[in-house]
């Protein structure tokens, strides 16, 4: 499949089989989301990767009983962090000048800026700045899934405090966003399978100033 066949055929699975993903495919996900632009390329954000069946099932209640959560393949915890910090935006441009094996200077400039950006918002404007980045990461994993015939369903319903509190995030300084289960779908329990896939026409969805 191309990306636009991929995505037509793709639709949000609400019942999966159980049915465990090629790690050699999860992997692309992974690198696809790797891969993703962020903002001043910080990348805020880390995925947890749950396939444990007893912690699935410790968060299936978290995330309102929704069942793809435990009948998923990989479910993916997007988490962003909490905020953005000197010594974070520090750790990036470090990482950045030993790979591209470059002096510190060459990059201070663009380091100065994010340093004072960031420290003009609050932490809860800092943490909803990195969770629209952790969601084109997700974007790009949901696309990737969908090109390999993967379902990835993006869940945004569920309680991130107790999530957050279930596996310890505030110790990493991280806040969950989102989740994205993956595996495959169950075509004969699942409701939302045979529904036609609808989206808002064209004229509506675009604005061209010429």
């Amino acid at each position: 499949m191309n990306i636009i066949e991929a995505l037509n055929w793709r639709y949000a699975a609400k019942r999966m089989t159980g049915k465990t993903v090629p790690e050699s495919i999860i992997n692309q996900i992974i690198e696809a989301a790797l891969l993703s632009p962020s903002g001043i390329g910080l990348q805020p954000y880390e995925i947890l990767i749950v396939t444990n069946p007893e912690l699935k099932s410790k968060i299936l209640p978290i995330a309102f009983n929704q069942p793809q959560v435990t009948e998923c393949s990989h479910l993916m915890i997007f988490a962003a962090w909490d905020n953005y910090t000197e010594d974070r935006i520090n750790n990036v441009f470090e990482h950045l000048n030993k790979i591209r094996g470059q002096e510190s200077t060459v990059s201070d400039r663009q380091r100065r800026f994010a340093i004072d950006y960031f420290a003009k918002f609050t932490q809860e404007n800092n943490f909803h700045h990195a969770a629209k980045q952790a969601n084109i990461a997700l974007g790009l994993a949901v696309a990737t899934a969908s090109l390999n015939g993967i379902d990835a369903t993006p869940m945004e319903g569920f309680d991130a405090h107790q999530l957050d509190l279930l596996l310890d995030l505030q110790a990493k300084g991280l806040k969950s966003s989102m989740l994205l289960a993956v595996g495959y779908r169950d075509t004969e329990l699942d409701w939302n399978f045979k529904l036609k896939k609808v989206r808002k026409p064209l004229e509506e969805f675009i604005t061209e100033f010429k």
